[in-house]
């Protein structure tokens, strides 16, 4: 029967790996983490685990890759401390996004600064992860403008095709640590470039890639690259949606939802969405555990933390953040009947990605 706080789905190969081997941190060659805002808290009880007591009894870390508050979480995990970092980040997130009615965007953007300074300051990456942060670029048509109509333009040309959608966006991947399989797998219509991530420019790589257009102030300038228009790394990688299959191992992705949606405008367009039982071939080495539909239901409104919250409690912070450290609360049990599983995997349990 399948746990009742996390669903497990997994890709045909990941699944017959499992059935013979089990699974051990040696195992992973790579962690995803999605854009996605405050669902991304849920998920932070589980990286404690992951970071803290799992993945250090393995030979060697996997790739970490992220977006948005998933590049935040990923640069923590990747710490010399990463309990302390995680820490840092859930405290900062929860308590320090108190808007005011009528807030602007350089406003909201000051608050996506401490958010990465909770994440950077001090950067202590160790030198043995290979961490890769994702941030995306404005160019063509979209470079220097910032309005709804630009962006309503670029939502229908990425409706007509992914390939249209790299006319707008360029992908700027900032990497520390050595050098990893995931490197070669950016092969895809958006101009992909590749720069070291460390003290000088974390905080800015950080902040590009959890500012969110209209809602916040692009990034101008990250040392390092081009001053440009750096926005949201979720535009174009929500989930990070990659050929993992040509890893040499398995990819562990603590998510959210069930399966994997290419961009962020993806989510409005029912065929870009991947998994959710279609079994991809991309998939094919993925290990996917998310929240169960009967965790989702014992949670404050009866789902994840979410960006609608802000809307939902308004000046109410104290409650809005009450909801968040209980949903945090709640998601801890993930973590502890995964780790009972770890020990002692059952196949039974894992659904078709």
């Amino acid at each position: 029967m399948t746990d009742p706080v996390f669903r497990l789905r997994a890709g045909a190969r990941a699944l017959e790996h499992i059935r013979r081997n089990g699974l051990s941190p040696d195992d992973i060659a790579c962690i995803p983490a999605a854009a996605g805002g405050p669902k991304g808290l849920a998920l932070i009880p589980l990286d404690r685990w992951l970071f803290g007591e799992w993945l250090p009894r393995g030979k060697s870390m996997p790739t970490l890759v992220g977006a948005s508050i998933g590049a935040w979480r990923m640069s923590a995990g990747a710490q010399a401390d990463p309990l302390a970092a995680l820490d840092r980040l859930a405290q900062a997130y929860v308590h320090s996004q108190r808007y005011r009615v009528g807030v602007t965007p350089s406003e909201v953007a000051q608050k996506i600064v401490g958010l990465a300074e909770s994440v950077a300051q001090p950067w202590a990456a160790r030198p043995d992860v290979p961490l890769r942060v994702i941030v995306s670029r404005a160019v063509g048509p979209l470079a220097g403008r910032t309005s709804r109509t630009a962006f309503a333009r670029i939502a229908v040309s990425n409706a007509l095709s992914r390939a249209r959608l790299a006319r707008h966006l360029d992908r700027h991947v900032f990497a520390s640590g050595p050098v990893s399989p995931l490197d070669a797998l950016w092969q895809d219509p958006f101009a992909t470039q590749h720069h070291p991530l460390g003290a000088d420019n974390c905080v800015a790589a950080l902040t590009a890639s959890g500012s969110i257009p209209l809602i916040c102030d692009a990034v101008g300038h990250i040392p390092g690259v081009p001053d440009a228009h750096y926005w949201d790394g979720g535009l174009i990688d929500y989930h990070i949606h990659l050929p993992y299959h040509r890893l040499p191992g398995l990819t562990l992705y603590p998510h959210f939802v069930e399966g994997v949606v290419p961009g962020w405008l993806d989510k409005f367009l029912p065929w870009r969405k991947q998994g959710f039982g279609k079994g991809p071939e991309w998939l094919s080495s993925m290990l996917l555990i998310a929240p169960s539909p009967a965790l989702l239901a014992k949670l404050p409104n009866g789902k994840l933390p979410d960006r609608n919250d802000f809307y939902r409690y308004a000046l109410d912070h104290d409650a809005r953040e009450a909801a968040w450290r209980r949903a945090m609360g709640e998601c801890e049990r993930i973590a502890e009947a995964f780790a009972r599983w770890v020990e002692k995997p059952d196949p039974a349990q894992v659904l078709p990605l």
